[in-house]
Formats: C-alpha cells, sequence, structure tokens
C-alpha cells in the first residue's frame, strides 16, 4: 500500500470511527430523554412505573422492604404567581437537584407531574422512610433558590410515606396509599410526613 493510499484508508477509518461515536452519542441523548424530565433531570412517569415493577418483583422475590414517599410542594401555585413561572421553573430545577443529592445511589427519584415526585426506597423499611422523609422536609425548608439575582426561599413541602408489605403486595397499592398520606398531610396543614395508614385503601381525594 503507498503512503497515499494508507493515509486515504486512516482518514476512512477516522470517518467511521467518528460516524459511529456519533450514532452511540445520539442514541445515549434519545434514551435519556425517554426516561427524564427536562425541567428537573429526574426520571420521568414512564420510568418510574417500569422501576416500580421491577422492584416489586424483587422485593416479593427476596422478602425485602419496599418504601415510596409521596412529595408535594406546598403552595406551589401562589409561588408561582408571586415569582413568575421562571422562578417555578428554577425552583423545581433546584429541588431535582437536593433530591438527587441527599438519595442513595439505589434510590431512584422520579417527578411524578407538575410539582409532585415520587422516591422509590428499596431495601428501605417504613421508620428508615418516614425519617428520610423528615430529612428531606427539613432539607426542602432550607432551600434557596437564587433567580435573577434574587434569593428565593421559604417553600416546604407535605409528603405521604408506605411501604410493602405494610400497605400492599403491588406498586399500585403502595401507590395509592403513599398518596393518601400525602393528602392526609395536606389536610393536617403541610410541611409534615405522614405515614400511610395500612387499612386505608381508598383513592385519594382531590
Amino acid at each position: 500500500m503507498t503512503l497515499p493510499e494508507a493515509q486515504r484508508w486512516g482518514e476512512m477509518v477516522a470517518e467511521r470511527l467518528a460516524l459511529s461515536l456519533s450514532n452511540i452519542r445520539l442514541r445515549e441523548a434519545l434514551q435519556h430523554q425517554a426516561v427524564r424530565d427536562p425541567l428537573t433531570g429526574l426520571f420521568n412517569r414512564r420510568y418510574m412505573q417500569e422501576t416500580l415493577d421491577r422492584e416489586v418483583s424483587r422485593a416479593l422475590r427476596y422478602g425485602h422492604p419496599l418504601s415510596t414517599i409521596f412529595l408535594d410542594l406546598d403552595h406551589f401555585k401562589i409561588f408561582n404567581d408571586t415569582n413568575g413561572h421562571d422562578a417555578g421553573d428554577a425552583l423545581l430545577r433546584a429541588l431535582g437537584g437536593l433530591l438527587q443529592s441527599r438519595l442513595r445511589v439505589e434510590d431512584v427519584v422520579c417527578r411524578y407531574g407538575g410539582e409532585e415526585f415520587l422516591i422509590i426506597l428499596p431495601e428501605a423499611a417504613l421508620e428508615a422512610a418516614r425519617q428520610r422523609a423528615d430529612g428531606l422536609r427539613a432539607d426542602i425548608r432550607a432551600l434557596a433558590v437564587r433567580h435573577y439575582d434574587q434569593i428565593l426561599g421559604g417553600v416546604s413541602a407535605s409528603m405521604g410515606v408506605a411501604s410493602m408489605p405494610e400497605h400492599g403486595t403491588t406498586g399500585e397499592q403502595v401507590i395509592r396509599a403513599a398518596d393518601r398520606a400525602l393528602y392526609q398531610a395536606k389536610q393536617a396543614g403541610r410541611d409534615c410526613v405522614i405515614i400511610a395508614n395500612p387499612d386505608d385503601s381508598r383513592p385519594p381525594e382531590r
């Protein structure tokens, strides 16, 4: 092979490698978009359901506990109306970063919708989940969001906690129990953590 031929061959190999790397990055970006909420960077509801189904099966198979925390920002509409929707988005982004930084590697935090979030805690018993929720509640109270040279604070969150096997043996049952407990936290004055009632399987009142 002559030197020019070797150079052309090298250029062709380099182009193919570059194209392959570009395709890999594109696939990774599309996969990220498919499972991540674009605003907060947290997992989306679709990924949450797939993960919950998998973790419930694993918990049942090995007899491990599984807990969930349903979290809702208090008075988010008032915050938006007072500070503007851009500030509301900044708050949600900051909350997403806070939740990711405070949880274990194996925990999964998802944006359920709007200002609601669901946290899946594999192999975490009920009391451990309650303590985790209480810590997160305090962290959120201390959260300061910088927006256009202003510090926006004073936010709080209500949370409902439910676990397997205390509150059911399916993902739907555990989420329903946590959602019901979240509703009770709102009724109790907000900015608090409520553990679900094991006997209460009614759909939450909105």
